[in-house]
């Protein structure tokens, strides 16, 4: 059984699609039993299509506001899931002296996909329902509901 955290940060690349999605349904899926927080390497502002992805599936993440991990001073997290590249060689780098456990889950950036609005929301929820499958299997013994 993996190990079981009480808290986990996701980051990416901008902290403006795919780790506030992330957030977001961390805090759907789990509540308060998990503390859960997203910065990336760079603040952008929150891509609208991750936040009607979302929407869909009853969850607002339009409050969010993006952070960096400078943003971050002093705090710290049992679990850093990183979800670019990118992101993975930061994490992996900031945790080298600490106990935190950091995973790869490399995901697909859906703004670089091209097309029209419904080809560009396909891109978005597939991201979304994958994040889902992947946070239910590897939280699933928690004990929190799902």
């Amino acid at each position: 059984m993996p190990f079981q955290p009480s808290s986990v940060l996701y980051c990416c690349t901008n902290n403006s699609l795919r780790s506030p999605m992330a957030e977001g349904l961390m805090k759907f899926l789990f509540g308060r039993s998990i503390f859960v927080d997203s910065v990336g390497l760079r603040a952008r502002e929150l891509d609208p299509f991750a936040v009607s992805a979302m929407d869909e599936i009853g969850v607002d993440i339009s409050a969010h506001r993006a952070k960096t991990f400078d943003d971050l001073e002093g705090a710290s997290f049992d679990l850093i899931i990183s979800l670019s590249p990118e992101a993975q060689h930061h994490a992996v780098e900031l945790t080298r002296a600490t106990a935190t456990e950091v995973e790869f889950w490399n995901t697909l950036d859906p703004s670089i996909v091209e097309g029209n609005r419904e080809v560009r929301m396909d891109a978005y929820r597939a991201v979304r329902d994958r994040l889902t499958e992947r946070m239910k299997k590897r939280f699933e013994q928690s004990g929190a509901p799902i």
